[in-house]
């Protein structure tokens, strides 16, 4: 009777905390909390001097953080569809959604639809606010190399079966994106695509194959596109005058708020560099005035908050492949490659370790499309763990 009372005891103590355990990690909840956030009170600091120069005089100080609030808004409503939606459904929607995308990725080249801003043609005009393919993209991508990988998992060994379908699609997308031009944004996706192929136990000699066409095919057009290849030189030798005030102007004056801020900044709100110095403050290089208002330290803990989250996602993902939902993994784990790569590209552009490129800091950049595809990957990336946590309760879903 002792063994008995001893063993009910021992499960009366077990079946609480299963009861009680979270539909979902709430630090993933609040590391994305804190980082919207923050990017909201950084593009407010890195904006609010725009008004008083010539090109946005007539926007007004509060401008880009009324706007990049609204666009969180609305990313948070497409966080909460994402996550209402059952990860099955995503799957049998991937295919269909990356077509959807390459037709918008063509439309957008389109003269008189397109709308080109410097030279580019990335965005679609939707009346008040503009939509760039390129971001709906990379869910697009996460979504079609997840399902991919498992629809042709017996073939991932296989050149022609599991290799050359997934290049092609790659070559795709690359010849819209580039033609638009966004290398970065194409960095991205590939990376994304790859990741997941390498991690979904494509062949070896596959994979590095591919990776060898793709970096090289990066270093051609590099060498064939010359203000690219005058980037990448300027990127090089930085203060050299000619291209302090050429190629490098934005990666020059990105140091120079850098070494300003030192160990714990000049203060929030104090930057210099923001007041019309630096190009795309509270955009591509809003990490430039993080640096120079907050200092190492305020750099720091934003690269250990983008490195807590790019962790718990791959940990999910290995619960979810460790419960046999393959597809729920491997997104969960893209979520993770697309974060770390395109957190890592921005950041090390900024402090000179990678040439310049067009590319937000994902969750804290101004950029409409971006911090709304960023956010439906969260949701993703949640309901990826909901589903987890349910098969532990033994519920289906």
């Amino acid at each position: 009777m002792s063994l008995f009372a001893d063993l009910t005891s021992s499960v009366n103590a077990v079946r609480p905390g299963r009861t009680t355990m979270p539909s979902f990690d709430y630090s993933i909840v609040i590391a994305t909390t804190g980082l919207v956030l923050f990017g909201l009170l950084m593009v407010y600091s890195a904006s609010i001097a725009l008004a008083d120069g010539p090109r946005y005089e007539s926007y007004g100080r509060y401008y880009f953080v009324i706007r990049h609030g609204a666009f969180v808004a609305l990313g948070l409503l497409a966080l909460g569809v994402a996550l209402s939606i059952p990860m099955r459904v995503w799957q049998k929607a991937a295919l269909p959604l990356f077509l959807l995308c390459m037709l918008l990725l063509v439309v957008v080249l389109v003269p008189g639809i397109g709308r080109e801003v410097n030279g580019a043609r990335r965005w679609l005009p939707l009346g008040v606010l503009n939509f760039q393919p390129s971001e709906l993209m990379k869910v697009a991508m996460l979504l079609f190399a997840a399902e991919y990988t498992v629809r042709k998992q017996e073939h991932m060994q296989n050149f022609v079966r599991g290799f050359m379908p997934m290049a092609c699609a790659l070559a795709a997308v690359g010849i819209v994106v580039l033609a638009e031009p966004d290398l970065g944004a194409f960095m991205v996706i590939v990376a994304i695509a790859v990741g997941i192929l390498f991690i979904g136990g494509i062949n070896g000699k596959l994979f590095s194959s591919l990776l060898a066409v793709l970096i090289g095919s990066f270093l051609l057009l590099i060498w064939l596109s010359p203000w690219r290849r005058e980037r990448l030189f300027a990127y090089l030798d930085p203060w050299n005058p000619d291209n302090a005030y050429g190629s490098a102007y934005q990666l020059s004056h990105s140091l120079i708020a850098l070494g300003r801020g030192e160990w714990f900044g000049v203060g929030l709100g104090a930057s210099v560099e923001k007041l019309h110095y630096l190009p795309e403050a509270h955009t591509d290089f809003i990490v430039a005035v993080i640096g120079e208002e907050l200092g190492f330290v305020g750099v720091t803990a934003l690269v250990l908050a983008f490195a807590f989250l790019v962790w718990r996602a791959f940990d999910i993902g290995r619960q979810a492949v460790a419960m046999e939902r393959i597809f729920n993994g491997l997104v969960a784990q893209g979520v993770a490659l697309w974060f770390g790569v395109q957190a890592f590209i921005n950041i090390g552009v900024c402090v000179g370790l990678l040439p310049t490129k067009g590319l937000t800091l994902p969750l804290v950049s101004y950029g409409g499309s971006s911090i709304v595809m960023n956010l439906v990957a969260v949701g993703l990336l949640l309901r990826v763990d909901f589903e987890n946590r349910n098969m532990m309760r033994g519920k289906r879903t």
